[in-house]
């Protein structure tokens, strides 16, 4: 008996599944020649790091809605991921106590010789190995770890949580803002606050409020630092300065009246500094690159006026050195009441310094922010642009190309738009607008995008439900197929279309790491083909393919990969062919320009094509038959 309970929330539960969602939802599939299995097939490239088997069976099962939209919820348990997290205990450190626990080389330096391990001498000298040897004594007696250990159980934890978090959409959106509002490891300045930027700015907000997400990142010391706001401050020669003035003689009058000693002045200090003035780098990538576009109707002078806006927005640098540690230091002994009576905010490691701030009047795109607002200012700001058409065009555009297509259609872009109008910017709801046209399940965009390398690898391992063994060992795969995750300099974020991904050497970087995690070789990982197939061996490699094929590339007409394949099966060399290419050539740039702009199939095809062929097919193994299939064209496609 199917026993139906209405929970609080609206949704359906039952007692033979976990949740039902009301079907409030549809997706047009059908109308455009899809089946359920092609469409479930579809929504798991898109929307996941790569199809598990028997997920499709699953998805079907549930629904395609149901499954979506429990997406959507990011709520499913994640038991044996969260084991495996364990092992990163640091990753959940505040920024102050990773930058304790991870300092930066040359702040290690500076202590060893204070505390007279090394001395100025031994620093100037070349013995290098002598220096390490000492540092790495010292490192284990002051409980101190180095800033590479971070770096390693971060990117680590992201392969982790890719390969098997329930809750994929979660984290295919993790990655997709990550990469709008990119940080970089690196700009060693800002390699310390990252893990805590992905933890508390983006992960919490990939499926809220645009408007959230986009002041968690402007508010994080990663960006600040990035992007250099931090150090951004009012210019003695661009602006008056009567309203600090009045508020700085106010201060004086109260701290007189009640004798509080010249020392504990916040003021005196701020006066004593000098000013770094004002510097435009985040008000203009925040237009051009988070919000409104380069195509956005914003003005150079725009750009300047929003940097005044911005100016006093900085944060407590968690080593208790430079100059907003001294407003920390003076926010204790002055008291809250008195903190905040003077203008500043505080929000976690953020503060709004008024005295650096410029409090004259401001114009952006046609809205005045009047004069003396301060850090409300700021907050306006962020809700001006967030809202604004041009934004909601910039953000659907980048949404579609990254989840539909490269060249997503005007009237997809224009729902979509509309969507984020009128929601004010909830990004669940642009998702299920998109994925409610039409236009996502159109049959020329099935299979239009060309995976990332991390997705080609990711994808890879979860299609053999191999096991990660070793997490950093993949990243240095993903890596050397070019994708070297949170190290993107620019702030731009890793281009998101299929020519930045495909050029020879890619291709070959991915088809050798195909056939090496076939054949058991790749490190860090561990696979049990026949396992895929209840144990079973293929008789031959035309066989295996036949059985591989479908397991790897569900869902698909696989008569041209067959074709493709085939005579790829015979040749005893393949494997050989493939280490060999990979080799360091001496071809002109301009040639390997060309080799860049044709077609995936033409460069697979002129790469690993050849007629020299043996007549037995039982000279492939089973290993290289996989790896092959791997590293078609078919399966680097999504």
């Amino acid at each position: 008996m199917l026993i139906m309970l209405i929970a609080p929330s609206g949704f359906l539960f039952s007692n033979q599944s976990r949740m039902v969602f009301p079907n409030f939802i549809s997706f047009p599939y059908k109308k455009q020649g899809l089946t359920e299995r092609e469409a479930a097939a579809h929504l798991l490239n898109r929307f996941t790091h790569g199809i598990r088997p028997g997920q499709i069976d699953q998805v079907v099962e549930m629904g395609l809605e149901n499954w979506f939209l429990g997406q959507l919820e990011g709520k499913n348990k994640d038991e044996k991921l969260n084991k495996m997290l364990e092992s990163y205990p640091d990753l959940q450190l505040s920024n102050a106590a990773i930058v304790k626990q991870y300092p930066k080389i040359a702040k290690v330096i500076k202590m060893a010789v204070a505390d007279g391990v090394l001395t100025e001498e031994e620093i100037k000298e070349t013995d290098r190995k002598k220096i390490r040897e000492k540092l790495t004594v010292y490192y284990g007696d002051k409980k101190l770890k180095p800033t590479q250990m971070l770096v390693r159980d971060f990117v680590s934890q992201k392969i982790l949580r890719a390969t098997y978090s329930e809750n994929q959409l979660h984290e295919v959106l993790t990655g997709f803002w990550f990469n709008h509002f990119n940080v970089s490891f690196s700009k060693n300045q800002v390699l310390q606050y990252i893990p805590v930027y992905e933890r508390d700015a983006i992960r919490p907000n990939v499926l809220g409020s645009f408007e959230n997400l986009l002041l968690a990142t402007a508010k994080s010391p990663a960006m600040l630092l990035y992007l250099d706001n931090f150090s951004s401050t009012v210019s003695k020669d661009s602006v008056k300065y009567e309203i600090q003035r009045e508020r700085k003689k106010e201060f004086m009058i109260e701290r007189r009246s009640k004798k509080v000693p010249q020392s504990t002045e916040m003021v005196q200090q701020m006066k004593r500094r000098k000013s770094a003035g004002l510097n435009e780098n985040y008000a203009r990538e925040v237009m051009e690159l988070h919000t409104l576009g380069v195509d956005g109707g914003y003005s150079q002078q725009d750009v300047t006026e929003a940097a005044r806006v911005l100016t006093g927005w900085t944060f407590i640098p968690a080593d208790e050195d430079g100059i907003a540690a001294q407003v920390n230091e003076q926010s204790r002994k002055l008291g809250t009441e008195r903190f905040k009576k003077m203008g500043f905010v505080r929000d976690g490691d953020f503060i709004f310094a008024p005295n650096r701030h410029d409090a004259g009047e401001k114009k952006i795109m046609g809205v005045t922010y009047e004069a003396g607002k301060g850090y409300e200012e700021g907050l306006r700001f962020f809700h001006d642009i967030s809202t604004r058409k041009e934004t909601a065009k910039f953000i659907s555009t980048k949404l579609a190309n990254y989840f539909v297509s490269d060249q997503p259609s005007e009237s997809l872009v224009l729902n979509m738009s509309d969507v984020f109008m009128k929601s004010g910017g909830d990004i669940k709801k642009i998702l299920i607008a998109m994925v409610e046209s039409p236009e996502f399940w159109k049959k020329e965009v099935i299979r239009s995008k060309i995976k990332s390398p991390f997705d080609v690898v990711i994808g890879s391992i979860r299609a053999l439900d191999a096991s990660v063994i070793k997490p950093y060992s993949v990243f240095k795969q993903i890596d050397k197929m070019g994708q070297k995750i949170y190290h993107y300099s620019a702030p731009t974020g890793f281009p998101d279309r299929d020519a930045y991904w495909i050029n020879t050497g890619a291709l070959l970087n991915r088809m050798n790491f195909a056939l090496e995690l076939a054949a058991g070789r790749s490190k860090g990982l561990q696979v049990d083909l026949l396992a895929l197939n209840q144990n079973h061996e293929p008789g031959d490699a035309t066989e295996a393919l036949h059985i591989f094929a479908p397991k790897l590339i569900p869902e698909r007409d696989l008569t041209a990969t067959y074709k493709r394949i085939d005579p790829w099966l015979n040749n005893q060399s393949f494997s050989q062919k493939i280490a060999l290419a990979n080799q360091p050539n001496k071809q002109e740039t301009s040639e390997a320009n060309q080799m860049e702009k044709r077609s995936l199939d033409e460069l697979l095809s002129d790469t690993f094509d050849d007629d020299t062929t043996t007549e037995s097919s039982s000279s492939s193994s089973l290993a290289q038959v996989v790896g092959i299939i791997l590293g078609s064209p078919e399966f680097q496609r999504k």
